[in-house]
Order: structure tokens, then sequence, then C-alpha cells
């Protein structure tokens, strides 16, 4: 398996945007938030595309602890063209204890806004942001999602100004 440095699940935008911690105008965080319970295997099901994403399918994000408190991210997708896996490792940190707003970092000190903005109380289903509405994902425990939960991700975000036509609905053809 190839590494390469790259982004999925929303984790390393663009390396330039420093320190960050914002959140798209009039979205919100989910709170109260518990970060242990988020730990652990998430599918990609859809994403707007961005370059460290491009061609990739079977995208997932697995989430630990780390013994700093900080949260290990291991960002996984398969390229199809080249027949190889890539993946790219980082690490979160929680901007507020109890709320949604993580900062992630794939690039030394540079760190990019993660918002978890729709969340079910099972922690089964995820609408996670960037700081702007450039950055969307609907994350799922499984490579799923139910349908009225898929629906009510999509109106969210449109109602927040997401251009939701944009997102690209990821293949699970692989565990």
């Amino acid at each position: 398996m190839k590494k390469i440095k790259l982004s999925m699940i929303g984790l390393a935008f663009i390396a330039l945007l420093g320190s960050c911690s914002t959140i798209p105008k009039g979205a919100t965080a989910v709170a109260p938030f518990a970060i242990d319970k988020y730990l652990g295997q998430w599918y990609e099901i859809a994403r707007f595309d961005f370059r460290f994403e491009q061609g990739l399918n079977n995208t997932t994000a697995n989430y630990s602890l780390n013994p700093d408190g900080t949260v290990k991210v291991l960002n996984r997708g398969y390229d199809y063209t080249k027949n190889e896996w890539k993946e790219a490792t980082g690490k979160a940190k929680q901007v507020t204890d109890g709320k949604a707003m993580l900062k992630v970092s794939f690039f030394g000190p540079f760190y990019a806004g993660y918002n978890v903005l729709a969340l079910d109380s099972e922690y089964k289903y995820a609408l996670v942001s960037g700081k702007n509405l450039d950055y969307l994902w609907i994350l799922s425990r499984d490579t799923t999602i139910p349908e009225d939960i898929k629906e009510n991700y999509l109106d969210m975000a449109g109602r927040l100004g997401f251009d939701t036509s944009r997102f690209i609905w990821v293949e699970h053809n692989m565990r």
C-alpha cells in the first residue's frame, strides 16, 4: 500500500488555512457532543469533491484517541485508476469541550475546521462541514444511510446555503 498525503472526510481542507475553528454562517455545531462516542470507523457516503479526494471511492475515516488527548485521524480511499489505496494520518483537537467543533491537521502546524452539523443520538450518521460552504460530507457507521436521514441532511445543508447538487455519492464495494 502506497502512503500518500491526502485529505478525506473533511479533515484537511487547505494547507494554507492555518489554525482555524470557524463554521459556515448560520450553521451550529452539535452540542452536547461526546468525542469518545464519535471515535471509530466512519464511511463517507457523500462529499463535495476537492483535489485531495478526486477519483477515490471506498473512503473512510478512523478516529482513535492519542495518549495526549488529541484524536488520531486515519483517512483512506481507493484510487481505481492507479489500483492502489491512499491514506493520510493526521490529528484533531476539540476546539470547545462538549461542542462538535474540531480543528484537524495533516500538514504540520496548519489546521482546518471540522464541524459536525448534525448527528443522530446513537452517533451512527453525521453531516460534517469545513469552515465554509466549500466542504461538506455525509458520514455513516455503515456503507449506506437510511433514506430519511439522507433527505434530512440534504434539506438541512440546502437551508444553510450548501449547493447539494455538488455531492459526489461514494461507492463502497470493498471492505
